[in-house]
């Protein structure tokens, strides 16, 4: 049975910085997928956000890295059996340095599956199979306060249409990680003798990826 939560005591951290981009020679097709990557220095627990090509599925993504030795280093949870087959990439270590503790609520929105019609002319029946994903996005309402470092960061992500990688912890140690685009204009909102407000969107690049703990 699933254990409920609350969005209460939930840290939220934005990306401060990236290392330097380790070649990725290779990935694996296994259950969890390992990278190749010479003398990579990259050590375990660590969050690398992925830039792939051929092996789709990770582009863009936050990953956790496990069992690092010298050359390689597991996705930690990823199984990449299915994926297509790599071709080249890079990882960069995250260091997740800006805390956004503004945060008073927040809606998701995307993520819908439109459907794609398949109907043909020897059917009376219409039928359809479900498409792609639309992309995922957090809105969050933010308490403005322009000195605010949270609400700084957030705002030049956004000006400098970066991207920026977010991890959400969980009172229970339950973790989210993923990549995206910021929108944050800082602009003030709200009502009468309320609390002053402003909003800020992330987009998301990419799945966001999940860890029990």
């Amino acid at each position: 049975m699933a254990t409920a939560k609350i969005w209460s005591n939930v840290a939220v951290a934005m990306q401060s910085a990236l290392g330097t981009a380790k070649t990725i020679t290779g990935i694996t097709k296994a259950d969890p997928g390992v990278a190749t990557s010479t003398s990579h220095g990259i050590a375990d627990g660590s969050y690398v956000v992925l830039d792939i090509s051929g092996m789709y599925q990770l582009d863009g993504r936050v990953i956790r890295t496990a069992n690092a030795a010298t050359d390689t280093f597991e996705l930690e949870g990823e199984d990449t059996s299915a994926y297509d087959t790599f071709s080249s990439g890079t990882a960069e270590v995250i260091t997740f340095g800006t805390s956004i503790t503004s945060v008073r609520g927040l809606t998701t929105g995307g993520g819908d599956f439109p459907f794609i019609d398949t109907t043909t002319i020897h059917v009376n029946i219409a039928t359809q199979i479900p498409g792609i994903a639309s992309p995922i996005s957090y809105t969050w309402e933010n308490i403005w306060d322009v000195s605010d470092t949270g609400l700084i960061a957030l705002k030049a992500a956004s000006d400098t249409k970066a991207q920026r990688a977010f991890k959400f912890t969980f009172a229970d140690g339950q973790i989210m990680v993923f990549n995206g685009y910021v929108g944050c204009t800082l602009v003030p909102g709200g009502n009468a003798q309320d609390l002053v407000t402003t909003q800020s969107v992330v987009t998301m690049f990419g799945s966001p990826t999940y860890y029990s703990a």
